[in-house]
């Protein structure tokens, strides 16, 4: 039932809004910084409460896309002196404080991620997707090339390749030329360079056509505490890469905006996850926890990024940035953010039919 997928989808980005946020709230109550709202979602409140002894406002927001910490001179003192006190204003406190506090929201949601993925393993096992080749088939190109069980996939098109995950990110990016170019280490640890031109198959569930190397890539499953450490934080590593790959694809336009998702694909992804178990809706909070994250980090006004941005051209010039300049810069970036967040939304709709 599509309650169902709207509850879940809830609930996954609610932990991950509230993991985030709460490393941005506790460090700005750690350091003295004055705090006046405390909230998940956005939009109109729909349950508040006032803590007795901070007197900071917890609030629950309509729409569980988002939420915020607000605190007092977050650019600038923006309120009232006389009621807060000036070493009170987050403006005002240590660099180093202000960049632990911005950075923390984003620490948060990795290590979310690292413990999810961490404890995914231990329950239900992990899986890791070297890029070795454990099968290739018959009567497709890179059988036809020559390439064999065993082989490692070292580099695709010029890009290092050190796990399944980024390889499809690489073989998914847009090529100018009808072949890849793929150098493959044989099992005796001879590199050879191969120009594999694939074959053009339809997709049955998109309907759209997709290249096929036919090739099938070996799987590492976690045995034990050890092995189970490692996949997290080695997931967590491949995860981070593909997120790199993606931002500088758009960036280069050799990944189109039509591959990015909004909370329409969103919701399409989690209602696929009730039918695999809760080892897959773990997975997933890992996932999106990484991609928040990731994404917040961005040296982009308006995400917290943008703030870390600010902080360090301080640092280098010696005094603040103008805070009417970087107010405006955060507006103008979030306008922007809007407008792209509509724009996916739509492709996503249109995506359904």
């Amino acid at each position: 039932m599509w309650i169902i997928t709207v509850l879940l989808l809830v609930f996954i980005l609610g932990i991950i809004i509230l993991v985030h946020e709460f490393g941005h709230f506790i460090w700005a109550k750690k350091f003295g910084v004055y705090i006046h709202e405390f909230s998940i979602g956005m939009g109109p409140v729909i349950f508040s409460h006032e803590g007795k002894k901070d007197h900071i406002k917890y609030n629950i927001r309509a729409v569980p896309l988002g939420g915020f910490v607000s605190m007092a001179g977050e650019v600038y003192e923006d309120d009232d002196t006389k009621k807060i006190p000036k070493d009170k204003f987050l403006c005002n406190k240590p660099w180093y404080q202000r960049l632990i506090i911005m950075v923390a929201g984003v620490t948060n949601n990795f290590i979310l991620a690292i413990v999810l993925l961490i404890m995914g393993a231990l329950i239900w096992g992990g899986v890791t997707s070297k890029p070795v080749i454990d099968n290739v088939i018959e009567d497709y190109p890179m059988a036809e090339a020559g390439i064999k069980k065993g082989d490692t996939i070292t580099q695709i098109n010029g890009h290092k390749i050190n796990s399944w995950d980024v390889a499809q990110i690489v073989l998914y990016m847009k090529n100018d030329k009808d072949y890849y170019t793929f150098e493959i280490k044989h099992e005796d640890g001879k590199l050879e360079t191969y120009k594999i031109t694939p074959k053009m198959e339809k997709d049955e569930t998109t309907k759209e056509k997709r290249a096929v190397f036919g090739i099938q890539m070996a799987q590492t499953e976690t045995k034990n505490i050890g092995d189970c450490i490692l996949y997290g934080f080695t997931k967590f590593g491949s995860v981070m890469e593909s997120m790199w790959l993606t931002i500088t694809g758009l960036f280069t336009g050799k990944i189109s905006l039509n591959a990015l998702s909004g909370p329409v694909g969103i919701y399409q992804v989690v209602d696929d996850s009730v039918n695999y178990g809760l080892d897959y809706i773990v997975y997933l909070i890992a996932f999106l926890s990484i991609n928040v994250g990731f994404i917040n980090i961005l040296p982009f006004p308006a995400f917290d990024g943008g703030h870390v941005l600010f902080l360090v051209i301080e640092k280098i010039k010696g005094s603040p940035v103008n805070a009417k300049i970087e107010n405006i810069c955060h507006m103008i970036g979030f306008i922007l953010l809007l407008i792209l967040m509509l724009y996916i939304t739509y492709r996503d709709i249109l995506k359904l039919f």
